[in-house]
This record gives C-alpha cells, sequence and structure tokens, in this order.
C-alpha cells in the first residue's frame, strides 16, 4: 500500500518594512531637550551669579556654590530629558502588529536615543558657552574665597620674572625696609641691592618650604641696616614676615583643597545627573508613546 505524502505550505513569518527606530521624533525630542537645557542653564547662571559676593561672609562657599550648582545640573536634566524623551514617544508613528512589550521597549529605546542625541548637541554645540557660563560663577567664588591669600603666596614663590610675582614680592620686601625713625623718611626709598637680595631670600625660602637660620641671621642684619631698628625689632618683623607667608601659603593650600573637593562633588552630582535624566527620559518618551496610541485608538472608536 503506497502512502501519499501532501505538501503542506507554511508561509514563513516576514518582518516589517518599517523600521523599529524612528529618527524624526528622536531629533525632535533631542532639539527640544536640548534647547531646554540651554536655557535653564542660562538661568542657572544667573541665580548661581547672585550667590557670590567681593564681601567676606556676604556670599556662599566654594562647596556651597559647586554643590548647589550640581544640585541644579539635576534639576535640568530632569525636566529637559522629560520633554524631550516625551516628545520623541508621542510624535512616532504608529507601530501597527506589534506586542505591548515591544512597543514599550521601543519607546524607551527612542526615549533614551533622543537623550543621547541631547547630551551630545550639548556637549559638542553649546559645550564652550555652558562652561563660561558655569565657570564664571564657580571662578568668581574662588577668587573671593582665597584671592588674597594667593596673591600673597604667589608673590612669595613665583618667579622673579613675572610682573605680578615682582609686584606682590616688592610690597613684602617695601614693608620689611619702612624705617623706624620718622628722620629716615625723606630717605625712606629702599637700597636696590638690599631689596634684591631680600626678595631672592624670601623667593629661595618659599622654594625650599622654610628660611634657613643663617638667611633668617641675615635677612635681620640688612633690615637692621636699613631701617635703624635694633637688631632684636628687626628680627621680630622678619619674624612676622614669615609667619605672614606661611599663614598665606596654609590660606591657599587649604583653598585649593576646597576646591578640589568641590570639584569632585560637582563632576559626581554631575554624572548622577546624567544618568537619572536618561532614566527620565526613556520613561517619559514610554509614557508619551502610549498616550499617544490611546489618543488614537480612542479616536477610531469614536469613529
Amino acid at each position: 500500500m503506497q502512502a501519499t505524502l501532501s505538501t503542506v505550505d507554511v508561509s514563513a513569518p516576514t518582518e516589517s518594512s518599517s523600521p523599529a527606530v524612528s529618527w524624526g521624533p528622536i531629533i525632535a525630542g533631542a532639539f527640544a531637550a536640548s534647547t531646554l537645557t540651554f536655557i535653564l542653564m542660562l538661568l542657572g547662571s544667573g541665580l548661581g551669579l547672585s550667590m557670590v559676593s567681593p564681601w567676606s561672609g556676604s556670599g556662599a562657599s566654594v562647596t556651597t556654590f559647586a554643590v548647589s550648582t550640581a544640585v541644579w545640573l539635576i534639576v535640568v536634566q530632569w525636566l529637559s530629558s522629560g520633554v524631550g524623551g516625551y516628545l520623541a514617544g508621542r510624535l512616532r508613528t504608529k507601530w501597527v502588529g506589534i506586542h505591548t512589550d515591544e512597543v514599550y521597549f521601543r519607546d524607551t529605546a527612542h526615549g533614551f536615543l533622543a537623550w543621547a542625541l541631547a547630551t551630545l548637541i550639548v556637549v559638542g554645540v553649546l559645550g564652550s558657552a555652558l562652561s563660561a557660563a558655569l565657570g564664571t560663577g564657580v571662578q568668581a567664588a574662588s577668587t573671593v574665597a582665597s584671592g588674597v591669600a594667593m596673591g600673597a603666596s604667589a608673590g612669595a614663590s613665583a618667579n622673579a620674572s613675572g610682573a605680578s610675582a615682582d609686584n606682590a614680592t616688592s610690597y613684602l620686601v617695601d614693608s620689611l625696609f619702612r624705617p623706624a625713625d620718622a628722620s629716615r623718611l625723606a630717605a625712606a626709598s629702599p637700597d636696590s641691592d638690599a631689596a634684591a637680595q631680600a626678595s631672592r631670600i624670601l623667593i629661595a625660602s618659599a622654594a625650599a618650604g622654610e628660611i634657613s637660620a643663617d638667611d633668617k641671621t641675615y635677612l635681620s642684619r640688612l633690615v637692621a641696616a636699613r631701617t635703624g631698628l635694633s637688631e632684636a625689632d628687626a628680627q621680630a618683623r622678619v619674624d612676622a614676615l614669615v609667619a605672614k607667608v606661611e599663614d598665606a601659603k596654609v590660606k591657599t593650600q587649604q583653598a585649593a583643597d576646597t576646591a578640589r573637593k568641590a570639584s569632585a562633588t560637582f563632576a559626581l552630582l554631575g554624572a548622577l545627573s546624567l544618568v537619572i535624566g536618561a532614566f527620565i527620559a526613556s520613561a517619559a518618551a514610554a509614557l508619551g508613546g502610549r498616550q499617544r496610541d490611546d489618543e488614537e485608538a480612542a479616536l477610531l472608536t469614536t469613529r
């Protein structure tokens, strides 16, 4: 008995011709997010600069300024990423014959891509403007916090060929050779050789970290001979000047350490703001896509 086998045609599943990625909504959402980011950054820069005051104790500290700026970055990412992601999900065309889970994944991916493109636009195109806007405030706060100390320390340890270092060092040297006797005021201009020697001693001691005993003794005798002070008074004047320079160096180191900690805090919170922005954009795109499909389904039902 011969069996006859019949051939059954099975239709192979075919992929949709439409791509899963809709670049139009992604680009639109990215442009909206980057524009809103720029506007909010300018607003935050204006608000941040109002926190900085040139008067001692009147403005925010460097750490407070950096933390508040980083928190503002999180707010900016929250708002701009939400708007960009929502537009990317709401503006895409409806996918027909796609499982709900796949639609949800695609919407989430569209929001993430819109956020990524917006971030590249902000970094690549608007990066210099944003850096200038944010850096102005940080630089102002840092200058107010440590300007005097940095200037004094720079005068003691910088290269003697620099004009600003010469001016700062000259002021310190002039304070050494101020005459104690009023009758010497007519000849108050310091001798060039004495001033040059004192400047070199201060610069060398700042580079070495401390002034040697021999240099301190010689400098005291030099000051005594020039100003008419007793050797003990000249020694006290030199000690006071050295203490002032050391205090300026300590204040400069403290300001630098504060700025370093503020920069690290700013970087960590900035990275956190980007992660939050990516999540918000993805969630907002999923929400926008679902609302778009619901609105279209409701419209078809009423017809």
